[in-house]
């Protein structure tokens, strides 16, 4: 079976000491979802594990969140985030 991408969200921000992600959700995510980072120079997977609201841990995103979250490799402003399923 073929994995699916949908867009719910782009980066808006990456902190490169603490490798954390900012991203704006377009969409729903969620604790233990697979998403895509992709762009011109960024492509990997990962599994979500933790994310942060206003630096509160939440287990749920919505449309319109700015999230935080951990990721093993350096993304860029304006890559696309994927929901893999």
């Amino acid at each position: 079976m073929a994995e699916e991408k949908k867009l719910i969200g782009k980066v808006t921000h990456y902190f490169s000491k603490i490798s954390v992600a900012g991203i704006s959700l377009s969409d729903t995510l969620k604790v233990g979802d697979m998403i895509s980072i992709e762009g011109a120079t960024t492509g990997f997977q990962e599994t979500i594990d933790s994310m942060q609201i206003d630096q509160k841990n939440v287990t749920e995103a919505h449309a319109g969140d700015l999230i935080g979250i951990k990721v093993k490799d350096k993304v860029r402003v304006g890559d696309s985030v994927y929901l893999i399923s």
